[in-house]
């Protein structure tokens, strides 16, 4: 420490007296041998290190499973592209802090080290104060807005709750972590606007080392012009930082300006350098006689020679300001994401910094732009989001990634989606009871209650709470609600003549259908099922009431068997999602529209200058709400294994209770096909005997539902 008696026991005084340290103090009581140190309000110099284990809820081994033509089993050679075998590829759903120290402390580190590490990582974190995570669904020819979850908004926009320090915290911790996860020859490119990118550059500039900055790089890209007191914005920042000096740039080559090529037709360019004591021409070359010349004699070398002869072809090595456009709104590749990226930008950027082989990561998923890229490159890659809906959208493309492959021939692998499961739950829960002193397990209760906005009710064997007249049951943290647990209910308000119940959870039993609910009421007893969210775990949204917990939604199928094939049709979806009051909008909104979400239905909402209010449904059909379904054939056929490490930090495996889905078979819409297919291939079992098959629907806001079915194969 740089301080003298006096400033001790001026520190000392100012701590007593419960006043704030001058900031000259705060300099002298950190400073070391560097002059200069970042420092920031909430700076914590400790990273996660915590180690969950990831659960599978889906695994896509192939595009799609489809019909045999006529004459397929006669074809001696196919050539559609194969499923790569060994490393499978990996989209994550959640907290990407968790997610982060989860893979640099658990078992999957030792995955990564057998493809040689991670050779790259590219991130697009959000850098807009106040920026909305939420996205537009398009109905009937209008727009509705799905709002991000509390989670989400907590997650990112209130992370600007205290300023740039907030913002300055969260993302420290994130970049340490990455930074212990890139192999030590990789590198790490992050992009971010005006708002933020000074700041980042020196929290990259203190975790990589100063040293290691390679590049700012700008990417520059035109829009329509618009007036303002400033010049207009058309670029953005990537910063551009290798782990250490063993980190290899492949060229990157773009066309060569008119102007440079006339430049260069004579031969050598007199604006020479010196590199290593020889003098180096430059690359922009178009005289191939006397470039071959130069190699005789030594003064080109053979690597230099082959970017020449690149570069001869009218193409020139990149700059650090790249001209890149934003994709047209026309095309195939936009997917109405509102932070999507042109796949020509990844391209550079990996092309560059990896190579065939190579795993890249992103871990601000967003559309999934950089994971379908690396996919057509032929990398390998690790991918995550915190949004629902951003990891849906990446799984669609990234399914259409691998049928283009395959289609034209080129090999592709297999991605399995990942997510931290109830093992994030009881996560959340240690970190929320650590030093008190009541049971986790009524805390628990007493959290999911205040979250619903129910009261504790005591001297009941299933019964928790009660809400405006029903009474409520909250479902185990870490298994699902069972059909048993709900006979259980049912029986003690049977006993107790109550006639109305909500049972919350965060996951169902998949015999939990239509039928069965329905059965319970006809005796006597309402049972609503409810998804807890994972919001109710951040203080801040309950007590701000913003938690909302939703309806199970439920899918019907019909099932045709003949002989060893099956086929599935999938027949209703019924879903109760809410998101908006309309009464409550009705009274509140001024003339003009509005499209809403209540009870299942979308509604636009039209009021007029008179006050007069016109409600159109715009989900006119059950498939309306239908944005992607998939078939697992064989469902309970392959046990999820899990991968933990016991005490003494070696990795262990063990059966998780739950099975793969195997996406076997599926049908989404797409921009460019927005039509669904509601019944699936005829699909051949090898044997006889009974099976489960298990059918997945995600609606259009990217909520999951499934149901199994048993079939019996004669």
């Amino acid at each position: 420490m740089n301080l003298n008696d006096t400033d001790k026991n001026r520190i000392i005084e100012l701590i007593k007296a419960g006043e704030k340290l001058p900031k000259e103090f705060i300099y002298k009581l950190f400073a070391d041998e560097e002059d200069v140190f970042l420092f920031w309000n909430g700076r914590k110099e400790d990273t996660t290190n915590i180690a969950l284990p990831f659960h599978s809820i889906e695994h896509i081994d192939e595009p799609r499973k489809e019909d045999k033509k006529e004459g397929d089993m006669f074809e001696m050679f196919d050539t559609r592209g194969r499923q790569l075998k060994g490393w499978t590829n990996k989209l994550i759903w959640g907290d990407n802090k968790l997610i982060l120290s989860s893979l640099a402390n658990g078992p999957i580190r030792d995955e990564i080290e057998k493809e040689g590490g991670l050779k790259l990582i590219y991130i697009d974190p959000p850098f807009a104060v106040g920026a909305d995570f939420g996205f537009n669904i398009e109905i009937g020819g209008e727009t509705a807005e799905k709002k991000q979850s509390i989670i989400e908004e907590i997650a990112y926009r209130d992370t600007w709750g205290k300023g740039i320090s907030s913002y300055l915290s969260m993302m420290y911790d994130r970049l340490k972590l990455m930074h212990n996860l890139l192999a030590d020859d990789g590198s790490m490119f992050l992009h971010c606007d005006y708002r933020v990118t000074s700041y980042l550059r020196l929290l990259l500039d203190d975790v990589f080392g100063v040293a290691n900055h390679r590049n700012n790089i700008v990417w520059y890209y035109r829009r329509w012009t618009a007036g303002s007191n400033s010049f207009q914005k058309m670029h953005d920042d990537i910063l551009f930082y290798s782990k250490s000096d063993s980190f290899d740039l492949n060229p990157v080559f773009i066309e060569a300006t008119d102007g440079q090529k006339k430049k260069h037709e004579k031969g050598w360019d007199r604006n020479t350098a010196k590199i290593e004591g020889r003098r180096q021409p430059q690359l922009l070359v178009y005289n191939q006689e006397k470039v071959d010349a130069a190699v005789k004699i030594g003064q080109i070398n053979l690597n230099d020679y082959a970017r020449i002869v690149k570069v001869n072809t009218g193409e020139t090595i990149a700059p650090d300001v790249w001209e890149i456009n934003f994709i047209n709104s026309q095309s195939d590749e936009r997917l109405g994401y509102p932070t999507q990226k042109p796949e020509a930008l990844l391209e550079r950027i990996i092309k560059a910094s990896s190579n065939e082989g190579d795993l890249v990561a992103d871990f601000f998923c967003g559309s999934g732009t950089t994971a379908a890229v690396a996919e057509k490159l032929g990398r390998k890659w690790i991918t995550t989001d915190l949004g629902r809906f951003s990891v849906h959208t990446a799984r669609k493309r990234l399914i259409g990634v691998q049928r283009e492959l395959q289609a034209s021939g080129k090999d592709f692998r297999a991605f399995e989606l990942l997510n931290l499961g109830k093992y994030e739950r009881q996560f959340f829960m240690d970190d929320l009871t650590n030093g008190k002193r009541k049971a986790k397990e009524d805390l628990y209760v007493d959290l999911i209650l205040e979250a619903y906005k129910a009261k504790r009710i005591d001297g009941h064997a299933t019964l928790h709470g009660s809400k405006a007249g029903r009474f409520v049951n909250v479902g185990p943290l870490d298994v699902p609600v069972t059909q048993s647990r709900l006979m259980d209910i049912f029986e003690e308000c049977r006993q107790k003549l109550y006639t109305q119940v909500d049972v919350l959870g965060f996951e169902f039993e998949m015999g939990l259908t239509p039928q069965f609910i329905q059965e319970l009421k006809e005796k006597g007893v309402s049972v609503t099922l409810k998804y807890i969210p994972k919001d109710v775990f951040d203080k801040r949204a309950v007590e701000k009431g913003q938690v909302k917990f939703f309806d199970v939604a439920y899918l019907n199928t019909k099932e045709k068997v003949k002989g060893k094939s099956i086929t599935i049709e999938l027949t209703d979806f019924v879903t109760h999602y809410t998101q908006d009051d309309i009464e409550e909008l009705q009274q509140s909104m001024r003339a003009g529209s509005k499209v809403v979400i209540e009870d299942g239905q979308i509604f636009k909402i039209e009021k007029d200058k008179n006050g007069i209010i016109n409600r159109t449904v715009l989900t006119k059909n059950w498939f309306d709400w239908i944005d992607y379904w998939a078939i697992d054939f064989n469902y309970e056929d392959k046990k999820e294994i899990i991968k933990v490490k016991n005490d003494k930090g070696e990795t262990e495996e063990k059966w998780s209770g739950n099975y793969l889905f195997e996406n076997e078979w599926q049908s989404f819409r797409t921009k460019k096909s927005p039509t669904l297919e509601f019944t699936s291939i005829a699909y051949n079992y090898n044997k006889t005997g009974k099976y489960k098959v298990m059918i997945k629907v995600v609606d259009i806001l990217g909520i999951d539902t499934s149901k199994i079915i048993e079939v019996k194969i004669k």
